[in-house]
């Protein structure tokens, strides 16, 4: 008889004291560290992480769509995130992390061409305007041990089922 194959345990995820790994902290000081992150289920989920610094507590804003491809609910959760940060910490500068590199891309593309060059998104951007702060748009590994990115996985699970 054959023997079954040992399953690998699971991988165990050690995830940052603070909202952020101790090595990007320095990069963000004096930002409010903003993350966004979008999940399909039954429905679509999008949510919003805020800390107004590394080590204070969370503030989460989470809101549920239809369902829609990958990179367009996590466009809309970054839009999401960068209106309630506009509303929530008016004036503050922002720094937003989302795993979604297609994402990251195209806001940054956006916050240096304008909007005028990508038309889907000047519709979709938030009456507050988008970039009135001093944002800064930044990638970060999902699934990894950042615990702001983390929690924004979890919340925007949550709100897609």
């Amino acid at each position: 008889m054959a023997r079954r194959k040992k399953k690998p345990p699971p991988r165990i995820i050690h995830l940052s004291p603070g909202a952020l790994p101790t090595r990007l902290v320095a990069d963000t000081a004096g930002r409010c560290l903003v993350f966004s992150d979008a999940s399909c289920l039954r429905q679509g989920g999008l949510a919003a992480v805020f800390y107004a610094s590394d080590a204070a507590a969370p503030q989460v804003v989470t809101r549920s769509v239809a369902a829609a491809g990958s990179n367009q609910l996590e466009l809309h959760a970054a839009l999401l995130a960068l209106e309630q940060a506009a509303l929530l910490f008016p004036g503050m500068p922002l720094a937003l992390f989302s795993d979604n590199r297609d994402t990251v891309d195209r806001l940054n593309r956006a916050k240096m061409l304008g909007l005028a060059q990508d038309p889907e998104l000047a519709r979709l951007q938030p009456a507050t305007g988008m970039f009135t702060v001093d944002t800064e748009i930044r990638w970060i590994p999902g699934h990894g041990s950042c615990r702001g990115n983390a929690e924004a996985d979890r919340q925007a699970r949550q709100a897609a089922s």
